[in-house]
């Protein structure tokens, strides 16, 4: 597979943006009961008894749907190579059965490994936001991205 974007197209200031999705009552609920069954995240009226008031995503659940808009803004069909870990991980507003998610991931900097010089190491913030434009979710992380014509099934390592 050929990929569209490797590290060359990853500028500091160019922002990816993410497709919108809007969580629903059944996904919440079956989030919870697998991963992170506390009663704000599996019933509507513990959650409006709640600080959070209404059937709330586990922060969890809200990452995953970050990882999703990632995935589906610039990993798939690019030369991703995985992350070595996630430095800033905030939950700033919950996030309600109907709210619609959206937003943004930026380059923060973008620099060649000195160790490994066919991969590229992109420094992103993503902002995850509701239908009002509030921030719900922001992360900051590492990607290692392979540079353009560096075939990693020739890479040693």
């Amino acid at each position: 597979m050929v990929a569209d974007r490797s590290f060359e197209d990853f500028t500091p200031g160019h922002r990816f943006t993410f497709r919108e999705r809007t969580l629903t009552a059944d996904e919440i609920i079956a989030f919870a009961r697998e991963f992170d069954p506390q009663p704000m995240h599996l019933d509507e009226a513990a959650g409006r008894a709640s600080i959070l008031g209404g059937l709330a995503a586990s922060g969890w659940h809200t990452s995953a749907v970050m990882m999703r808009m990632l995935c589906e803004a610039y990993i798939d069909g690019s030369t991703s190579e995985g992350s070595p870990g996630v430095d800033l991980m905030e939950w700033k507003r919950p996030v309600l059965a109907g709210d619609t998610l959206g937003g943004h991931c930026e380059v923060l900097e973008a620099r060649v490994s000195r160790s490994r010089p066919d991969i590229g190491i992109v420094r992103l913030r993503a902002e995850v936001t509701n239908q009002r434009g509030e921030i719900v979710a922001i992360s900051e992380y590492v990607n290692m991205m392979r540079l353009a014509g560096k075939d990693a099934a020739h890479a040693d390592g």
